[in-house]
């Protein structure tokens, strides 16, 4: 993953929904929109697509190079950032079972 996306993904996380989060069970609990007390793909993918969200000025679903920090990088498309973001939730998801618990929101990725 460029460094560029991995610092958005950073800035996305603490920003998310305006929701400070102090704990990891927080995490679950915020992104745990249905609140069956663990995360699925969508559910991860809308919180931590917040700060991409946030970037795209246009609202056109793309991430130009102004619009990245720093001001450069290669266009980003919404699709290919949730791919990116699924990505990271299957190396995320240790168990293998389609979801996160708290534990596996803990863990960095594999």
């Amino acid at each position: 993953m460029p460094r560029f996306a991995i610092a958005l993904l950073a800035c996305a996380l603490p920003m998310a929904a305006g929701a400070q989060v102090l704990r990891t069970g927080d995490y679950l609990s915020k992104m745990d929109a249905d609140r069956d007390g663990r995360v699925s793909p969508a559910e991860y993918q809308d919180w931590l697509g917040y700060a991409f969200a946030a970037m795209d000025r246009d609202r056109d679903g793309v991430l130009s190079p102004a619009e990245q920090p720093g001001g450069r990088g290669p266009a980003l498309t919404i699709a290919e950032h949730r791919a990116r973001i699924a990505d990271r939730f299957r190396r995320q998801d240790a168990d293998r079972d389609g979801f996160l618990s708290a534990r596996e929101l803990a863990a960095p990725p594999r």
